[in-house]
């Protein structure tokens, strides 16, 4: 059996391509699994529950289509889905993890996450996450009327853009001794994360202990996966639908 990660898709309307090559990895790839984990960004924007469009349903009936078939399916809001919550977890069968979980991966124990908790130097992001993230705040945007929470969801997509055209690359990356503290808090050796869009296996010594930081890919320009068995850890990626290339990176 195997397990299966993915993160950073920003499936949208707009991007069938990437839809596409998604809908065919969750239908030919992801039922041979044991489980799959979503770990965040899934959406370019995910704006409520309540989305009745025709684009979030086929998602919801992918994912549905899924779980039904016994593999279980994983996923940790990202800072593009937040908002990502009970009815849409109820609704597809899909289980939704704190924003930090350790899990078991063929005996290692992993932390994974989306990988934004990790950039302390993005002090403007933090910031923006913390507002968002309160309950109350939350509770109320919930109660809006769908149309109203898509003009506001719009304008802050826009400023997001505005504010990331600004900002240094490094900022954006993660914070190494951010990274090391996590791992110490949660007392393992391997960290999986998306976020960042910088695929790579990150190997480097803690206090004298041997870590790895596995980063997932996104899906701008090919399906990104990290493919996992008793066997091996590798970084994959899944071409677009006319495209040919795929390649691995192995971690063992």
């Amino acid at each position: 059996m195997t397990t299966l990660f993915i993160s950073d898709l920003h499936l949208s309307p707009a991007t069938p391509e990437i839809t596409a090559c998604f809908i065919k990895f969750i239908r030919e790839e992801a039922p041979q699994a044991e489980a799959l984990y979503v770990l965040g960004d899934l959406f370019e924007f995910w704006t409520g529950d309540d989305d009745k469009s025709d684009f979030a349903e086929t998602i919801r009936q992918e994912f549905k289509a899924l779980t039904d078939s016994g593999v279980k399916c994983y996923f940790t809001q990202g800072n593009r889905d937040f908002l990502l919550g009970k009815r849409f977890c109820q609704q597809t069968g899909v289980e939704l993890l704190d924003d930090m979980s350790v899990i078991n991966v063929y005996g290692k124990r992993a932390l994974v996450l989306h990988g934004d908790l990790l950039c302390t130097e993005d002090v403007k992001y933090l910031a923006f996450r913390e507002k968002v993230h309160q309950p109350w705040l939350q509770w109320v945007f919930n109660r809006l009327p769908f149309w109203v929470k898509e003009k506001i969801v719009s304008k802050v997509q826009g400023e997001i853009r505005d504010d990331k055209q600004h900002k240094d690359l490094t900022i954006m990356d993660v914070t190494q001794s951010e990274v090391e503290r996590v791992m110490r808090q949660y007392d393992v050796n391997l960290m999986i994360h998306g976020h960042t869009h910088r695929p790579d296996i990150h190997r480097f010594k803690a206090n004298g202990v041997e870590c790895t930081r596995i980063v997932l890919g996104d899906w701008y320009e090919q399906g990104s996966v990290l493919f996992c068995n008793t066997e091996t850890t590798e970084l994959q990626t899944r071409p677009f639908e006319g495209s040919s290339r795929e390649h691995g990176q192995l971690l063992s």
